[in-house]
């Protein structure tokens, strides 16, 4: 089978979208079947091209086994709604281009933004290839709560446009049941959604002793660590975790934040300004890294705004935490707060409510330091369930039958 994948994020690139098309790929591969992806070069989130690459016409490279052409974008920065729709526009154009003279018998198109799916509808109108749409983010409607667009009717146009593709694609891949609770209400058919939810390769993410000499090397001091790893983006909420911060009495706690994004600089003036000792953050780490990084902390923190939007996502960095055996502070409600639950695998408090979140972190600091085993097998459990290999087979079941 020749899979065309189009996606505008990939490794090198260490966001959630890349990890877990380049894991299902690489699987797909293994199972016997020829992969092509067509990319941007990496820039995300800083709208900097990484070292050892330029932003050319095209570039071909394999990275274990997968076919990757990645094709000149107008690169920019993840903020600003302008240059940010540029972005996605001319790498929508450039894949379409590039993909009419690949063979292919079927097309994959994912999200979060769905321009690339535009380009993944006009490729297979084209070329007279089935095509799948993966929503890994109900968009337009995540950037309605986050307020990046403030125009309603730019909004009900890229509704009817979210419609349209729904309704043209073969079959709709969505990440979460809720997201295909959503879809089946707005009239979209339910034999043609299948939920693949995000998960984790656990032959990178192995639990082990924490790294001291990581820690000191960074200056971080020896206590109760609570790390956040990702995006600064206007989604995560980052601004209120470190006000919440500044009305901590104990001096045990300390913060990390590992990532960048459209908010990192707002957030270091805040907690400069607020005079906070006990945060640090830090650059995005490779991937390859991130376990050593992970394993200095105690608890993993998962915030998101207060939106029902985000009742129905389930952020991917909550099983990379619990494969290393690291319970979840959590800050989302909604399908997230069940399977966490379930599993007895963290502890959730209300998104923005700063008395809420303090009190979860003592609780949750107590429970640890009573019992360190207190959260242990939920997170096992968790991992085992949500293992990303097994995930990427079924995804290919689906897309081969």
């Amino acid at each position: 089978m020749k899979i065309i994948f189009l996606t505008d994020n990939f490794p090198p690139e260490y966001n959630a979208p890349a990890t877990r098309t380049y894991e299902h790929c690489r699987e797909w591969v293994k199972q016997g079947a020829e992969v092509t992806v067509i990319t941007c070069f990496p820039n995300f989130p800083t709208g900097r091209i990484f070292e050892g690459y330029k932003n050319q016409w095209k570039r071909t490279e394999y990275m274990d086994g997968i076919k990757v052409i990645r094709v000149w974008s107008f690169v920019s920065a993840n903020r600003g709604t302008f240059k940010r729709s540029l972005d996605f526009l001319s790498f929508a154009v450039a894949s379409f281009l590039c993909g009419l003279t690949i063979k292919c018998d079927l097309i994959v198109a994912t999200s979060p933004q769905f321009f690339t799916a535009i380009s993944g509808w006009v490729l297979g109108f084209f070329k007279r290839k089935k095509w799948v749409m993966e929503v890994r983010d109900i968009w337009p409607e995540s950037i309605k709560a986050v307020e990046a667009v403030e125009s309603n009717s730019i909004i009900s146009l890229l509704e009817k446009i979210e419609i349209f593709l729904y309704k043209s694609a073969w079959k709709v891949i969505v990440v979460t049941d809720s997201f295909k609770a959503n879809l089946i209400r707005r009239g979209i058919a339910s034999n043609k959604i299948f939920v693949i939810k995000n998960g984790v390769d656990l032959s990178v993410y192995r639990p082990g002793e924490r790294n001291r000499g990581l820690m000191h090397k960074l200056g971080i001091p020896d206590g109760f660590i609570i790390g956040y790893v990702g995006t600064h983006g206007l989604a995560h909420s980052l601004d209120f975790i470190i006000h919440s911060i500044s009305k901590l009495k104990s001096g045990d706690f300390h913060f990390l934040f590992i990532g960048d994004g459209a908010e990192k600089n707002n957030l270091l003036k805040q907690a400069e300004s607020l005079q906070l000792k006990n945060v640090t953050f830090l650059d995005p780490v490779k991937k390859s890294e991130i376990s050593s990084y992970l394993s200095m902390m105690d608890i993993a923190l998962v915030p998101l705004r207060k939106s029902s939007t985000f009742e129905s996502v389930i952020p991917s960095k909550v099983f990379e935490s619990v494969a290393m055996n690291i319970p979840i502070l959590l800050g989302v409600n909604g399908e997230t707060r069940s399977i966490v639950e379930s599993y007895n695998s963290g502890i959730y408090f209300e998104p923005e409510n700063e008395l809420d979140f303090i009190e979860k972190l003592f609780l949750m600091r107590k429970k640890i330091k009573d019992d360190p085993t207190y959260f242990l097998s939920g997170c096992k459990r968790m991992s085992e369930d949500f293992n990303r290999s097994h995930l990427a087979r079924r995804m290919l079941e689906v897309l081969s039958s």
